[in-house]
Formats: structure tokens, C-alpha cells, sequence
């Protein structure tokens, strides 16, 4: 099979696309012929060591995917040959990536393609729509009515926050640095649309709340700035973080326990088996309903591996400009 695979960590010309065996699936795993990869930073931060993991020799990276049941494990019985399935959770923890024609893939990170969802939909909305599930309302349970502040509106998991909150009937501020970013969160509900770049932040979010506060923050920023999220947050509320391993910022620790706020922090590849399940129920649910979708921004096929990482790194980490949306590989 043709594979996207890295001999050892390093910049975006590591990447190799070339041919290696298909994978052989254990009793207890599944198959599956990859019809479409989305690419996470996750993906950027192992294959550049940034992040360490065990890997196994020539690692294929990737955590999400999207196909087809080619073959079955005999101690599998959730699907069968010829179903489509779409799933995250690979590429990390010493397992192999999907950035390849095949991939042996346990039947515990399986879910059901919903009918009339495509492939590069399911492949693009798996780690984020995870991750997003996951703080929402495992982490902070956020309930109808209340409201919540995101970052970055239009960003992988920012988009899935925006939608699935306004799945449940919340109020959604969100911020974007375009006109154009600004009718994509308005055409997915948002309800107070900040542009970071003109706007000023905290009197925009203290005059939509009549200077109440939000009941949730949502933050995705890697650096974030706790004077200012302490300060826009109403009593009792809950602080959500996902990203900036390194980050050690200022803390206003007298503001934060006289509201009585909490925070909480987590890492989707953490979470159970049974945890993304439910997830992905939603997910599924929320996708053929038209309730949730994702933003493609660029789409390459597997030989471009290497120029894909590189775009989704100049965005990510160099702030290029020139991506709006997931990234893409079709085998």
C-alpha cells in the first residue's frame, strides 16, 4: 500500500510516501480501507518530536479518518465487510497513523458512517468534533440557556464548540479576524461575533452579557490570558483549557476564588474508549441532521503529505494566514 511515514522526527521533507505492507489485523481489529485523512496539529507536534511518543519504526501519522470495512477481525461483531466507519485515535501512544491506503484499526475507535455524510466530512470532524464533545459537556456540562465564550470561531475545534452549543440552545460568543470568518460563525448561530483584530474584546463581551459574564469559556489558545478570562466570567462559572503544553502564565488567584470559578484542563487522546463513543453518537446524530459541519479548507492527495503538514504548520505555528479550515489527504 502507499503510506505517508517518517524514519524519524523531524521538519515536514521527513515525510516519505512510498509503498509498505499493508497491515495484517489482529483478532480484534478491523481493516479498513482510508478514503480520507484530516490533519490535526497532534500530527505536526509527533512527526516534528515536539511532542514525544513512542513510534513504531517508519511511522504513518495521522489520528482521523474516514472509510471502509475491507476485512474483520474474528473476535469483531460491531461491523462487517462493505460498511462505511470513520473514527480518531490513531497515530498517538506507539499506534500506527492513517495516512495511508489501509489501516488495522481496533474496533473500540470505530464508529457508523451516517448516511449521507461523506468521507472527508466524517475525517474532518473526528478529533475536533471529539475534542469539542468532550470539554462541552463531559468536562463542563453546559447546559441550554447558558452562554459561552470560544476562541477562534472558524478553527477546528472552535467551529465544532460554536455548533454544538447551539446544538443544545446556548448562547455562543465566538471571535474570528475577517468579515468572511464572521458570516461562517453567523451562518453556524453564533450569537455575538467579535472581530479580535478591531473590536475590543472584554468591552464586547461585558456589553453583550450586561456585564454579567459568560457561564463558560472555551479556551484554545495556546497562551492564555487568565486576568482577562477571570474578569469576563459571572460567578460560579467553568474554564476550560485544551492546548499549550508548555504555556506558564499569570494567575489571578484572588479574582478566581472569589467568583468561585473552576477550571479544568484535558487531553482528548485521554479519554476512554466508551467516553468517545458517546461522543461520536452525537456526532453522528448532529451530522445527518445538518446541525453540524465542517470547514475544509485545503484538500491534497497522499503524495502531497508533506506539503500538507507544511501549510498546516505555517498557519498553526507561524500564523500565515492562508488557511481557513481543516486540512485534507485523499489516498
Amino acid at each position: 500500500m502507499q503510506a505517508a511515514y517518517i524514519n524519524k522526527p523531524g521538519l515536514c521533507n521527513e515525510i516519505v510516501v512510498g509503498e509498505m505492507p499493508t497491515p495484517q489485523p489482529m483478532q480484534d481489529e478491523y481493516l479498513i480501507r482510508i478514503k480520507a485523512i484530516a490533519l490535526n496539529p497532534i500530527d505536526m507536534y509527533i512527526r516534528a518530536g515536539t511532542i514525544a511518543m513512542p513510534l513504531p519504526k517508519q511511522f504513518i501519522s495521522g489520528c482521523d479518518f474516514a472509510g471502509v470495512v475491507e476485512s474483520v477481525g474474528e473476535n469483531c461483531s460491531r461491523f462487517k465487510e462493505g460498511d462505511r466507519v470513520w473514527g480518531s485515535n490513531q497515530g498517538l501512544l506507539g499506534r500506527q497513523g492513517t495516512s495511508a491506503e489501509f489501516a488495522a484499526i481496533k474496533e473500540d475507535w470505530l464508529y457508523p458512517s451516517p448516511e449521507g455524510v461523506d468521507d472527508q466530512q466524517l475525517a474532518a470532524t473526528s478529533l475536533v468534533g471529539i475534542t469539542a464533545h468532550l470539554g462541552l459537556f463531559r468536562n463542563v456540562n453546559l447546559k441550554a440557556g447558558e452562554t459561552i465564550f470560544v476562541n477562534g470561531g472558524t478553527g477546528g475545534v472552535g467551529s465544532m464548540v460554536v455548533q454544538m452549543a447551539k446544538a443544545i440552545g446556548a448562547k455562543v460568543i465566538t471571535t474570528v479576524s475577517s468579515n468572511a470568518k464572521e458570516e461562517l460563525c453567523r451562518s453556524w448561530g453564533a450569537d455575538k461575533v467579535i472581530n479580535y483584530k478591531t473590536d475590543d474584546i472584554p468591552k464586547e463581551v461585558k456589553d453583550y452579557t450586561s456585564n454579567q459574564g459568560v457561564n463558560v469559556w472555551f479556551e484554545t489558545q495556546r497562551e492564555p490570558d487568565f486576568f482577562k478570562i477571570v474578569d469576563l466570567m459571572t460567578a460560579r462559572g467553568r474554564i476550560i483549557i485544551m492546548a499549550g503544553r508548555t504555556a506558564q502564565p499569570l494567575f489571578p488567584v484572588g479574582p478566581f476564588y472569589v467568583k468561585g470559578l473552576t477550571l479544568t484542563g484535558f487531553a482528548m487522546f485521554n479519554a476512554t474508549p466508551d467516553e468517545q463513543r458517546r461522543c461520536a453518537n452525537d456526532i453522528n446524530a448532529w451530522l445527518a441532521s445538518g446541525k453540524l459541519r465542517s470547514h475544509i479548507g485545503a484538500a491534497f492527495p497522499l503524495s502531497k503529505a508533506a506539503e500538507a503538514h507544511k501549510i498546516l504548520e505555517e498557519n498553526t505555528l507561524k500564523g500565515a494566514g492562508t488557511l481557513s479550515g481543516k486540512v485534507i489527504l485523499l489516498p
